[in-house]
């Protein structure tokens, strides 16, 4: 478990850089895209429903994001939890997809 945390440390942190730093020139209707918000949800969907690594990746995600953004601290962190978080809720009570289980 410490070493996916490690892992997904790095991953983040260089995933908001290139956000930041690179995909800042490519808009798409004057929008950046969120490749971080992307990596939480693609996480979290594809994530068995009794791990909790993809609250604390979105967690990991949103610090990175707050720190590399000129809000107030806490603003990605709350948004992405959050996300991960309700995404975790509609998976447990309503969806039932048997090949995830597998995974």
């Amino acid at each position: 478990m410490l070493k996916k945390i490690l892992i997904s440390i790095i991953v983040f942190y260089f995933l908001v850089l290139i956000q930041t730093s690179f995909l800042v020139h490519f808009t798409i209707f004057d929008a950046v895209p969120n490749i971080v918000l992307i990596l939480v949800v693609v996480w979290n969907i594809l994530e068995k429903r009794k791990n909790h690594l993809g609250v604390i990746n979105a967690l990991i995600g949103g610090f990175f994001l707050d720190i590399f953004s000129n809000r107030f601290i806490g603003f990605y962190v709350l948004i992405l939890v959050g996300l991960a978080i309700f995404i975790k809720l509609i998976f447990k009570r309503y969806v039932r997809i048997p090949f995830i289980d597998k995974i």
